[in-house]
């Protein structure tokens, strides 16, 4: 979940190395630091804190010249955020230096190793003992001592390394932890994410598993464990730098927010064709999926959200029995998973950890797999029999909206191409179904300025809740679930979603005066149930506010506020609700003075377990 930069070149290395940080901050922020070789030695400056920080200290990166360096963003995983375990980490001899996201599960082992050897241990982090292990194999040549050091390892990782006596190159090495390789006429990179490079250049690389680059000033070369250079195509990013600035919005978050309907459009059109889903990409055959017992989704976070919904839609219009799984828990249940289960892995970066395990423990037992992802060649893309990438651009706010927006649309498009395979839905409602996901964009296009300054009205009057619930029937349910987490990761108040038919079985109970609940009554065939719901928690003493299709107006004589949206199909109504619940998080969060971008104790992409 740390970010990783690296450059060699012609230019000053450190303010593009800070750039780069900026861009990757949000994959962690505890502390930051960079090491520039600089006539043979390499120096190395770091510190708790935010990238601002660094840049304070480094004068903007005036005061460490030098054109080859590494740079690096922690989340904390081992030892507290400090200056001391903050990276790079240097070996005791000086000569090497080590940036490393992931985390290495024997290095307890390889410590007591190399203290035996005579190294000397300053810091609380697992990283150290990779630079000392370099070190340790280092005997003038940096590919054969990385792989000498690779192969002792164990866990997830992505290394950069500098060398002292390379003044011209340095290296990279990943394993199950994202990292890429840029290549532009001013030099050459390495980063966590595209969104690091995307200033200097289009053209990249991506790392397999046990690849190690040596970046130079002139190229860059790829070998294998064996030594062996391989070769690598060089892919063109289609995506511009506005896409990963805020473009005069306060936030990552709102704007992000505002993107959606261009993302949920970009994310259709391929897939929608004379009134018919296509899914080119997909090679599941009616045969195939004739011969499913059952499907699986697994997720984390807001992508589990997503899969809760899918599992509704896709039972309703295919019915195959569908289990929805944190992938977390996923393979330490032992599943009872074989060749006719289809496993669907959802993922904004594709690069998850616990999703890339339940991926990999679903092959293993002979599962079918089709990962939705949205960073292309990503390493669960790549370990997947399918994929179906959600075009939703970069997304740089820690908090999700519009990747969770278009995972939505992808698993009604999945359902919708599985019904039709699978003959249990007539043509004409089919068709009436994929006309109804065409309009979503403009009906969220619409909705956004409709909603927007109501839900900043409703944000003022809530922000200093201390506890809240939402609560919702089926469809409504699910989606209540993203609107709660929302709300918790950006503005750190307390709240729960709730079946609302479960409410008398127990949670009624923390329901007391002035309390705030949040009804989501879009599932017109439960209206009249969950304004029931409504009815039980106002007698309590709850403060209610209600989300409702515009078909219902009449919410207003039973909530205490209402909001509505515009009307869709049942199956589809998540994608219109959650539009206002994102509002209301976000401006709740703003009222709160919270870092909406940067939430506490989280990181975009979680890259360890």
């Amino acid at each position: 979940m740390c970010g990783i930069v690296g450059f060699v070149g012609r230019a000053q290395a450190a303010p593009i190395l800070l750039d780069g940080l900026r861009r990757l901050e949000y994959r962690g922020y505890d502390s930051a630091g960079i090491a520039v070789e600089q006539a043979g030695e390499i120096r190395i400056v770091k510190t708790k804190g935010r990238i601002q920080c660094l840049a304070d200290l480094t004068g903007e990166g005036q005061k460490v010249p030098g054109t080859l360096g590494i740079g690096h963003t922690r989340w904390a995983t081992h030892g507290e955020p400090s200056d001391v375990n903050a990276h790079p980490h240097r070996s005791m001899s000086g000569k090497i230096a080590v940036v490393h996201n992931g985390i290495i599960e024997n290095y307890v082992e390889l410590r007591e190793y190399l203290q035996k050897k005579g190294y000397v241990f300053v810091s609380d982090t697992d990283t150290e003992v990779v630079a000392h292990l370099i070190d340790y194999y280092y005997k003038g040549d940096l590919l054969k001592a990385m792989i000498k050091a690779v192969n002792r390892l164990e866990g997830s990782y992505a290394l950069g390394v500098v060398c002292a006596d390379c003044p011209d190159q340095f290296a990279a090495v990943r394993k199950a932890s994202p990292l890429i390789v840029g290549l532009s006429e001013e030099g050459n990179f390495i980063a966590s994410d595209v969104t690091a490079l995307i200033s200097h250049t289009k053209r990249v690389m991506y790392l397999e598993d046990d690849e190690i680059v040596l970046v130079g000033r002139e190229g860059v070369r790829v070998y294998n464990m064996n030594e062996e250079e391989i070769e690598k195509e060089i892919s063109e990013v289609t995506w511009n730098i506005d896409a990963a600035e805020k473009g005069g919005y306060e936030h990552f978050m709102l704007k992000e927010i505002m993107e959606q309907p261009t993302a949920i459009r970009e994310t259709i059109r391929p897939r929608l064709k004379e009134g018919r889903v296509v899914l080119d990409d997909v090679c599941l055959t009616a045969e195939d999926l004739k011969g499913l017992r059952r499907i699986i989704i697994t997720a984390c976070g807001s992508a589990y959200h997503a899969g809760v919904v899918g599992k509704y839609v896709l039972e309703e219009l295919t019915r195959i029995p569908v289990e929805v799984d944190l992938a977390s828990e996923f393979r330490y249940r032992n599943p009872i998973v074989d060749d006719k289960t289809l496993v669907l892995i959802i993922s904004q970066s594709g690069e998850t950890a616990d999703t890339l395990a339940a991926l990999k423990e679903a092959r293993r037992r002979g599962a079918r797999t089709l990962s939705i992802v949205n960073v292309v060649g990503s390493a669960i893309a790549k370990e997947s029999d399918d994929v179906i990438y959600t075009w939703a651009g970069p997304e740089i706010a820690v908090a999700t909206t519009k990747a969770y927006s278009t995972q939505l649309i992808v698993l009604y498009l999945f359902a919708l191409y599985a019904a039709g395979l699978l003959g249990t839905r007539e043509e004409a409602e089919l068709r009436r179904l994929a006309a109804e996901l065409e309009s979503l964009p403009d009906k969220i296009e619409a909705l956004l300025p409709a909603c927007k300054p109501e839900m900043q009205r409703l944000a003022a009057i809530h922000y200093g809740a201390e506890n809240l619930f939402f609560i919702g029937r089926n469809l409504d349910y699910a989606a209540a679930l993203e609107g709660s987490l929302k709300l918790k990761e950006i503005s750190y108040i307390h709240s729960e979603a709730y079946a609302a038919g479960e409410l008398k079985h127990g949670t009624i109970s923390l329901i007391d005066q002035g309390r705030l609940v949040i009804a989501l009554c879009c599932q017109n065939a439960l209206f009249d149930k969950m304004r029931s719901n409504i009815r039980e928690v106002k007698a309590r003493g709850a403060v209610v506010m209600a989300l409702a299709s515009e078909s219902h107006p009449d919410i207003r004589e039973t909530a205490d506020q209402a909001v509505l949206v515009p009307e869709t199909d049942p199956l589809f109504m998540a994608s219109m609700e959650v539009v206002p619940l994102q509002l209301f998080a976000y401006y709740v969060a703003s009222a709160n003075g919270c870092d909406i971008d940067k939430p506490r104790n989280l990181a975009k992409s979680v890259t360890v377990e």
